[in-house]
């Protein structure tokens, strides 16, 4: 394996982080950067003798992605989520890569799972992600929830041919907790001023996932994202209908 560090941001992660940190064990260092763990995250990663745990604050996931590279020993970054595995066929093919091109960066193929079965359809198939950076060149933008890394204009971008697992949903609860979170981070620094923009922008995810992403086909589990994505528009637009100072 060449010099990748795999970067980690987690908080509370013990039911995921066990089968994570085993699929990494061919890299050399895992960075795991904990911000206000209070579980069993820390003893996990303890077992783990390729991996270094850094605490930190949560500055939102764009920002907090790029404090725990700067942590890194290696400028290749690996960044992955608490809840995600890589399999052996990724990781050797990872291993395989000369990376003698630090304006390179590297798209994955992300497959998704909602209660132990992939989902293909209704937004959460076709996921493709650029994971695999040198942070000499690139970084994460600061969006505070769905971050992403925004290459330079002119990178090389190569999509690997495996594909990665994403334990998106392992209890419902998760997606009301999702919600909260994620509509706080989306909803702090932008406004809406029409409740109708409100209720236009929650019915058409609802639309967007079950019909034109073709949700319907995953049975009740495509209802369940299709939901899932109205609460999110709508609890987010409300917030920032609320940021207006309405009453």
């Amino acid at each position: 394996m060449g010099p990748v560090s795999v970067v980690i941001i987690a908080s509370n992660a013990e039911p995921t982080i066990d089968a994570t940190l085993r699929s990494l064990r061919p890299f050399p260092e895992v960075l795991l950067y904990l911000n206000d763990s209070t579980d069993g995250t820390r003893g996990i990663a303890a077992g783990y003798p390729n991996v270094t745990v850094a605490d930190g604050p949560f500055a939102g996931f764009g920002p907090t992605r790029n404090l725990a590279a700067d942590r890194a020993r290696h400028d290749w970054v690996l960044s992955l989520d608490s809840d995600e595995t890589i399999p052996p066929a990724l990781a050797a093919e990872i291993g395989a890569l000369a990376l003698d091109d630090a304006n390179a960066v590297y798209v994955l193929k992300r497959d998704n799972y909602l209660l132990g079965k992939r989902v293909r359809h209704g937004g959460w198939g076709g996921d493709r992600v650029v994971r695999l950076y040198n942070r000499t060149r690139h970084r994460f933008n600061d969006a505070l929830v769905h971050e992403r890394v925004e290459p330079r204009a002119g990178a090389p971008v190569t999509l690997l041919g495996h594909s990665f697992r994403h334990d998106a949903v392992r209890d419902l609860d998760q997606l009301l907790h999702k919600v909260i979170r994620y509509s706080d981070l989306a909803a702090a620094d932008k406004t809406t001023r029409s409740f109708l923009v409100v209720l236009a922008a929650a019915h058409f995810a609802f639309f967007r996932s079950y019909v034109l992403q073709l949700g319907f086909l995953e049975g009740w589990r495509g209802v369940v994202i299709a939901v899932s994505d109205f609460n999110g528009r709508f609890f987010r637009y409300t917030k920032r209908y609320l940021n207006c100072g309405r009453k």
